[in-house]
């Protein structure tokens, strides 16, 4: 089974779109492929995934992608989904066979029912037309009016990332676990276990992240989970080859095909 990660970033800080970069964090740096490729080990292919949006980025990572000797199997790019060009938008970003999906950056924005609006519905529909899948990168406080998206556009594939979020450094969980065990039951989604250590304590342990996974697996099970890295990001809390071995230590052998690669191949169509 090929071992995917499937969620990870490259950026190039002189582009200057990378807004939320502040100057303070340690990652304000550029990091490239051939940062990430001695960190791999047995992985074989990748999803990058948009850190800015625009389109100038979802530019970038194709161009990435396409030198990257076929480690990046898969483009997650960015469009303005609200903007009145964007079936157009979409459906030109999405004759290149390498452009697997779109995010928005939902975490980012204020209103948080913005995928719900009207004026988003056509960029949506256009998504679902290009065979498209959606990244949501959210947070709890999306989680209620996740269930009314998925009714909206059962056919746009979607997968949760990093889990949505949950607030593990503060201990909360019961009503991030009762939301995503509603999503799980509800939808055919997929999740990203990805992203937890950021939001635990500076100082954590594997055990910190248990509850947490051993509920995901429980509600998804492994052939709706997919692992990310989150590389460079996870560098603010441990770096790559210490979730990679919190996460190996969490899962179950059985699942772990899946998990580790079986899950994001099919979800991302990779193989193609």
């Amino acid at each position: 089974m090929m071992r995917v990660d499937a969620h990870h970033h490259v950026w190039t800080l002189a582009r200057g779109d990378y807004n939320w970069m502040t100057p303070d964090l340690p990652i304000h740096r550029d990091y490239g492929l051939a940062d990430l490729r001695p960190l791999l080990g047995g992985i074989a292919a990748t999803v990058l995934v948009q850190a800015a949006a625009t389109e100038a980025e979802t530019a970038f990572m194709l161009q990435v992608a396409r030198g990257s000797a076929g480690l990046v199997r898969g483009v997650v790019g960015w469009t303005d989904l609200a903007d009145p060009d964007a079936p157009q938008r979409v459906a030109a970003l999405a004759r290149d066979p390498l452009l697997k999906g779109l995010r928005p950056m939902l975490q980012d924005i204020a209103d948080t029912a913005w995928i719900l609006r009207p004026g988003v519905e056509p960029g949506l529909a256009a998504m679902a037309r290009a065979g498209l899948r959606l990244d949501l990168l959210v947070k709890p406080r999306h989680l209620p009016i996740l269930p009314d998206l998925a009714q909206r556009h059962p056919d746009i594939p979607m997968v949760i990332d990093h889990a949505a979020k949950p607030e593990i450094a503060q201990g909360g969980f019961a009503p991030w676990a009762e939301a995503m065990a509603c999503l799980a039951r509800e939808t055919p989604w997929c999740c990203k276990l990805s992203g937890l250590v950021t939001e635990a304590k500076p100082d954590w342990q594997t055990d910190d992240l248990r509850r947490y996974v051993d509920h995901l697996l429980a509600e998804f099970g492994p052939d709706r989970l997919m692992w990310g890295s989150d590389w460079p990001v996870v560098n603010l809390a441990g770096g790559f080859a210490r979730w990679r071995a919190a996460s190996l230590a969490l899962l179950p052998m059985d699942g772990r095909d899946a998990i580790l690669g079986g899950t994001a191949t099919r979800f991302y169509g990779l193989e193609d």
